[in-house]
């Protein structure tokens, strides 16, 4: 019963860790695209393949 309470304890601090890990990531910006959503619509959809025709 013992070894519950010790994988509960450390599971419990591995996921305060992860929580920890992602908030600070968003508060540091590392989410935040700014050029992308002003370009998107000239960007193509599909590349061109440039053949030579003999």
């Amino acid at each position: 019963m013992s070894a519950i309470y010790i994988l509960i304890s450390v599971s419990f601090i591995v996921a305060l860790g992860f929580l920890i890990a992602f908030i600070w990531s968003v508060k540091n910006g590392q989410y935040d695209d700014d050029y992308s959503p002003g370009v998107r619509m000239l960007m193509d959809d599909h590349k061109t393949k440039s053949t030579k025709q003999k």
